[in-house]
């Protein structure tokens, strides 16, 4: 996988984390919502950069 893709797989698994720290603190079900569609979005940037990365392999 390219050092570019790499970074920004980094980069998104940083983001997930803390979109799960905050996950634990939500007040709202929407605030929760929110953040749960924020980390599966964040997942499938995540597959879809390492299945680029495959590809180019």
């Amino acid at each position: 996988m390219s050092d570019v893709r790499e970074f920004l797989v980094r980069s998104s698994e940083k983001i997930i984390g803390h979109y799960q720290f905050l996950l634990r603190g939500v007040a709202t079900s929407d605030e929760r919502e929110r953040f749960r569609r924020r980390i599966e979005q964040e997942q499938r940037l995540i597959d879809a950069l390492r299945g680029l990365g495959q590809q180019a392999a």
